[in-house]
């Protein structure tokens, strides 16, 4: 059996805690209390919240509003500099986009995209590969044209249903092979008008350039950028 002594702290432990909640409940209930006793804010004293003895209630609250205003602040740079860098990267889209539409030739718009993305998005290695059928026969030489045959089935499946870009670790050893050796992350974006009819796929020496839980939406727009460009060219 427990000690009367203890069961007697646990009965006093209760009672302060229901005392505590029912204290809590009333000022909350009850916010004009301190209106009509001001002098008590002075005269309660609280511990510390930098733990340096105590502090009155009032000087409390002033702690508290001084500690959010700094969090606010953090938050607000935090965000000034996520907008700064989505501007920057706005303005390179908007350049590639420029550049893609006054491409006439072929050979030129995978220039310009490839000039893009290493030198304006800082992303050198890229492979675009499309396996749609050439308008001008002459193209179908180029090295963008890929036999889809090539592929699995399995990755040629996963390839047909990805309606937003991919980013993580090389989806398919095909893919992979596509690059030269020490890619540790990629983006595959894919290439559509009413069917996907290709990818383009960035890699990168950095396992944490691209990763799983990351933003797409700028990846999404190129796909959509290259896709409406390549389009002219395509059957």
């Amino acid at each position: 059996m427990q000690d009367s002594n203890e069961l007697t702290l646990a009965d006093t432990a209760l009672s302060e805690h229901a005392l505590s909640q029912q204290i809590k409940t009333y000022l909350e209930q009850n916010p004009q209390f301190f209106e009509q006793y001001p002098g008590l804010l002075a005269d309660l004293y609280v511990p510390s919240p930098h733990g340096h003895g105590s502090v009155s209630l009032a000087e409390r609250q002033q702690f508290a509003q001084r500690d959010k205003i700094r969090a606010l602040e953090t938050q607000f740079v935090e965000l000034v500099q996520i907008g700064h860098e989505n501007e920057v990267i706005s303005n390179k889209i908007h350049g590639l986009t420029l550049g893609l539409l006054a491409s006439e030739q072929l050979d030129i718009l995978v220039q310009v995209l490839q000039h893009y993305l290493s030198a304006e998005l800082n992303l050198p290695n890229s492979q675009l590969k499309l396996w749609a059928t050439a308008k001008n026969a002459d193209h179908q030489s180029h090295a963008i044209f890929y036999a889809k045959d090539n592929l699995s089935s399995t990755t040629l499946d996963w390839v047909k249903n990805l309606s937003t870009p991919y980013c993580g670790v090389a989806p398919d050893s095909a893919i992979a092979g596509w690059f030269n050796d020490g890619m540790q992350s990629y983006a595959v974006i894919p290439l559509h008008s009413q069917t996907v009819f290709g990818l383009l796929i960035l890699g990168s020496e950095d396992a944490k350039r691209f990763y799983p839980e990351m933003g797409t939406m700028f990846l999404k727009r190129i796909g959509e950028l290259v896709s409406a460009a390549l389009l002219r060219y395509i059957d």
